[in-house]
């Protein structure tokens, strides 16, 4: 029996095992809706814009692992989808955005609701599609999927034209799928594995860079394997917190312009720098000629164009992280009889006292409520909880980095490539879709939050119990702290103190909501929050000009941080 475009599209959905679509309908897609509201299996979750659609495909697919799917329809529709396409890209998302598009033969001319989807995303996109056939359509479907999760994941798109979705085809929906000239290398080198073996064994002041590639390829058992049995310490990327558990010896938190000092420095006086799923972003290296200066390094990652494309390096090993570290630590058995604590001793020495020279502080001699104090005391309150965490993009984002200890990956949702305000609040809610019973915390900035505040009606019509915490100082926080400190406090269009009453602006969409101006009320309203069984918004008047530190300057090289 014939099924039509529309109806091929939900089997092909099932048989890629989706639970969810997020996105808004339209004209455009209005057969696709008809066939979703006939069938029990696919929910479809309708957004309040389809920037927040992808932003939620994107935080499920990173709390589950999972392929996120979005459907919209054409012309504004899918353009408002490409600041969420460009955030997975940049960060290695799998999701799958489906775009209604007009009629085939309308294709070119103008038509209402008309743009060239396919022509504007192919920048931000791992592949996108145009299906003019209704006979291609599934083995597309598949191609998209396997594209997506497979090698370096990231978004595609498929532009989907009304005809093609009224058409028929008999339905045949294949098992597996080969792409002329896409085969992804999984296993690594054994020759060049062998020399990096060599190459740490030989090491005294190794290092671990973790990136969010290790999360992806799930290697963080591996990694820690790796670094208790060799004793190596470990920093990791913001996309890679969570890789490695921030409470263990060998942590050494998140490197970079906003990265601890025991971090930074290690990179700097290092010999052998290992880099796990990590694309050396200019955030983490600071002056480029100035990096790691006395280090050989290694670099472990499934993309070969990543590999020497911003630091040159000496090891290049292509591969999954995960495979390849369970290829790598049987050859360590060769080493067995070294005491591999008495060998790092002087370089675990050397760190511990970088450790206790800049400590991550803040001042707390003032009645002003300091953002660290909320987020190291939702740390504590949570610590038993193992929450999912999705920030937005600012200050509060990196002082979540500092100040909130995780010890499992895929707990931390953040846009790390593209740095997208309005993301973390949406994404919290689809992480919140993958996981009902798993406690998800939204910290947002009070710039950011208004990206997309209108996903408030969101987790209200769908009943997820989301909680937001808005560290409120009526600033773009972290561009006013580059004013400041850098362009002699002119504060130029960063005052946003002409905003909405979020307290008020909770509350008139059926939510739980409090505000807070004194330190010592952040405990009780935190226990609230956490206590709460439904959705809730907590709005914290914190210090103003408050300012996130250490800091590497634009330019500059990792050692010269600004601490205070």
């Amino acid at each position: 029996m014939k099924l039509t475009g529309a109806e091929i599209f939900i089997e092909s959905l099932k048989k890629e095992g989706v639970e969810y679509l997020f996105g808004i309908p339209g004209g455009a897609i209005i057969d696709l809706h008809d066939a979703l509201y006939r069938q029990d299996d696919i929910k479809f979750i309708l957004t309040r814009h389809e920037q927040a659609a992808v932003h939620m495909a994107d935080g499920y697919a990173r709390a589950t692992g999972k392929p996120g799917v979005v459907l919209v329809t054409s012309g504004p529709g899918a353009t408002n989808t490409i600041t969420g396409l460009a955030t997975a890209y940049m960060d290695s998302v799998p999701i799958i955005v489906f775009t209604g598009q007009v009629p085939t033969p309308l294709i070119g001319n103008d038509a209402f609701q008309e743009a060239d989807i396919v022509g504007m995303s192919r920048s931000c996109t791992k592949y996108n599609f145009l299906v003019k056939d209704v006979n291609e359509l599934a083995t597309t479907i598949k191609k998209a999927f396997h594209i997506a999760t497979t090698g370096r994941p990231g978004p595609v798109l498929i532009d989907f034209p009304k005809d093609v979705q009224v058409a028929k085809a008999e339905f045949k929906y294949p098992e597996t799928i080969h792409i002329r000239g896409y085969n992804p290398t999984y296993h690594g080198n054994p020759k060049q594995i062998r020399k990096v073996v060599k190459a740490i064994a030989s090491a005294k002041k190794p290092l671990l860079y973790v990136g969010g590639g290790a999360i992806i390829s799930g290697a963080h058992e591996e990694i820690y394997k790796l670094a208790k049995k060799l004793q190596i310490p470990v920093f990791t990327t913001l996309m890679g917190i969570g890789a490695f558990p921030e409470d263990d010896e060998l942590s050494l938190g998140m490197a970079g312009m906003h990265g601890t000092y025991r971090a930074n420095m290690a990179i700097q006086y290092c010999d052998l720098l290992i880099s796990i799923g990590a694309r050396f972003d200019d955030r983490v290296t600071g002056k480029v000629s100035d990096f790691a200066p006395y280090a050989k390094i290694v670099h472990i990652d499934i993309d070969p164009t990543s590999i020497s494309k911003n630091i040159k390096v000496d090891y290049p090993l292509v591969g999954d992280a995960k495979l390849v570290l369970q290829e790598m630590l049987p050859l360590f058995d060769q080493y067995s009889s070294v005491d591999w604590k008495e060998v790092r001793k002087p370089w675990l020495e050397q760190i511990e006292k970088w450790k206790n020279e800049h400590k991550l502080a803040y001042d707390m001699q003032t009645d002003e409520i300091k953002p660290q104090y909320v987020i190291e005391k939702l740390a504590k309150l949570t610590r038993d909880e193992d929450p999912i965490i999705s920030t937005e993009v600012g200050q509060h984002q990196m002082w979540v980095a500092q100040f909130y200890t995780f010890k499992k990956p895929r707990r931390l949702l953040t846009s790390g490539g593209l740095g997208t305000m309005g993301y973390g609040f949406p994404a919290g809610i689809g992480a919140k879709f993958g996981f009902e019973d798993k406690p998800v915390y939204v910290i947002a900035g009070d710039g950011s939050f208004q990206m997309n505040e209108q996903e408030l009606a969101t987790i209200v019509a769908y009943n997820k119990a989301v909680k937001t915490i808005i560290l409120n100082n009526g600033y773009l926080g972290m561009v006013r702290q580059w004013q400041q400190l850098f362009y002699g406090r002119r504060y130029a269009n960063t005052n946003i103190e002409v905003q909405p009453d979020f307290v008020k602006l909770a509350e008139s969409y059926g939510l739980k909501a409090r505000r807070i101006r004194k330190k010592e009320e952040v405990e009780d309203a935190l226990r609230e929050l956490v206590a709460y069984k439904g959705p809730y918004l907590l709005d914290v008047i914190i210090a103003r000009e408050e300012n996130v530190y250490p800091m590497v300057p634009a330019g500059a090289s990792l050692n010269n941080m600004l601490l205070t």
